[in-house]
């Protein structure tokens, strides 16, 4: 088998990803659960796990030479082991969510129904029922009261009457909220993917589209009537609606509804600790982008402090996002103050842990996370590191929906060149970028003019080149608060960069002063 092949299947390999994403705990627990089974103990399945446990990379020609299994069998043994683990890991306290207990009563009350002990399971879903309403699991609450229905036409009771009556309308109310959660999720879903595939609006028919698409597919709703998870939904659309028409200060708005929400009641923190760390990052980039850098310190600082506090439930999947979102802001923090030498510390720590999750990471997020370590070199001058990150993405495949990344490592590469001072391959590197962004469609103006300018510096001569740079930063000028055209200056800060040739002073001191101001 190649290395390539071999690559591709670990990437691919469901099993094995679950099996390499297991704690010390979750294998120990899978051991016992196994034991627990009786005459499991030596089956093919557990033999199977503990081979693959301790494979480094996943080869099925390994496998089937190590005498475990024929390759006939292979499938099934690793879909039963697979199924077996899954069983395992919801045994397991650290997965006992809400979410699974109520399920779990649900399930307990559905089998003593069919026993036909109607009074036992009407007590138990009641219980379920009561705490789902509490823990906004309205779904789930739905489909206890319509079990609750079914029982309550077979077990009569002196109350039927009121009875009926009142899980009627709790049905009623629960399938309204349902509905409007529902439409709200479609929209915010909706809008996040039309963001991933399109990237923010680019000119006034784009804007015109996503103003009727949201303000038609927007449910009427009563605030008031509203619960957390129809809330949580709302925030989402408007950020994410927010996001696509570039106005950052709604969406600095809605993401810090978004992080209230939680705070004003913590015990969703620890029943969505996804859905809350993705809200603090989107607080985070929103404060970012409109430069509130009191704000973004502040709310970085208190990020940290839940780190550390373990108010945040710690799981594969949280200890993923605190990661990415975690160290992506602390390097915006000194994007933001201009300290970019004293950032340097995080390239090393950024690097090992894209080597200990790279393979639960999404190739998107390591890119974007090698696009700030390049910006962080540029702001220190070290502009030949700047360039090896940035070779590491504009080399990266199947980066479609990088498309913006992509054509801006090409252009603050070319910068880095020049500054470098590496004429002889400057003219091959504005070519390769060139033929880049031929390839996009809806090309911005912004690239379109700092593209042209920096091609036709290399027949300035070195007397009239600072003139050259204010022709440039006076042409770029202009688009710095356009609403289509000001999403360049989010990636690259070109006209610091350029203020810092006309002035003849470090991009970062260039960053300070207008920091200050």
């Amino acid at each position: 088998m190649s290395k390539t092949t071999t690559s591709v299947n670990n990437q691919n390999d469901a099993l094995f990803i679950l099996i390499k994403s297991l704690t010390k705990s979750e294998k120990r627990q899978f051991n016992l659960y196994v034991g627990r089974l009786g005459g499991n103990i030596d089956a093919k399945f557990f033999s199977l796990f503990k081979f693959l446990e301790k494979l480094k990379i996943y080869d099925e020609k390994v496998i089937i030479n190590s005498g475990i299994v024929s390759k006939q069998q292979l499938s099934n043994l690793k879909a039963h082991l697979y199924k077996q683990i899954l069983i395992s890991l919801r045994l397991n306290p650290a997965h006992k969510n809400i979410r699974i207990q109520i399920r779990e009563q649900l399930d307990f009350a559905t089998v003593l129904y069919q026993k036909g002990l109607y009074k036992q399971s009407l007590k138990l879903l009641d219980k379920a029922k009561n705490l789902a309403l509490e823990n906004e699991e309205k779904n789930i609450a739905y489909e206890i009261v319509e079990l609750e229905k079914v029982i309550e036409t077979q077990y009569i009771t002196r109350s039927l009457s009121n009875r009926a009556d009142q899980l009627s309308v709790q049905a009623k109310t629960l399938s309204q909220q349902n509905v409007i959660a529902s439409k709200l999720s479609n929209l915010s879903l909706q809008l996040y993917s039309h963001l991933l595939q399109n990237g923010y609006v680019k000119n006034n028919e784009e804007l015109e589209f996503i103003n009727q698409y949201f303000h038609k597919r927007l449910p009427k709703y009563n605030f008031e009537d509203l619960g957390f998870r129809e809330k949580l939904w709302l925030y989402k659309s408007h950020l994410w609606y927010s996001f696509l028409t570039q106005d950052f200060l709604q969406s600095y708005k809605y993401a810090r509804k978004w992080v209230d929400l939680f705070k004003e009641d913590k015990k969703h923190i620890l029943q969505h600790p996804v859905f809350y760390l993705k809200g603090i990052n989107y607080l985070l980039e929103a404060s970012f982008f409109v430069k509130k850098k009191s704000t973004f310190k502040r709310e970085l600082i208190a990020f940290e402090e839940e780190i550390e506090q373990n108010t945040i439930p710690s799981n594969t999947n949280t200890e993923l996002l605190i990661f990415q979102y975690l160290y992506a802001n602390k390097l915006h923090l000194h994007f933001l103050e201009a300290t970019f030498s004293e950032g340097e510390y995080l390239v090393e720590i950024i690097n090992q842990k894209i080597q200990d999750y790279r393979n639960r990471l999404d190739s998107h997020y390591i890119v974007m996370l090698y696009y700030k370590i390049a910006c962080l070199y540029f702001g220190m001058g070290k502009n030949e590191l700047c360039i090896a990150y940035l070779q590491k993405i504009i080399k990266s495949k199947n980066l479609s929906s990088a498309e913006d990344l992509q054509c801006f490592a090409r252009i603050l590469n070319l910068i880095a060149h020049y500054e470098c001072g590496l004429d002889y391959d400057l003219e091959r590197q504005f070519l390769d970028t060139y033929k880049f962004l031929l390839k996009m469609e809806n090309l911005q103006e912004v690239q379109k003019i700092f593209l042209t300018s920096i091609r036709d510096l290399s027949d300035v001569f070195p007397h009239e080149i600072k003139n050259e740079f204010k022709k440039i930063h006076t042409k770029l000028q202009k688009f710095e608060n356009h609403p289509y055209e000001k999403r360049a200056f989010l990636y690259l800060d070109i006209l610091s960069w350029l203020e810092s040739k006309i002035k003849n002073k470090p991009i970062a001191l260039i960053i300070k002063e207008k920091s200050k101001k």
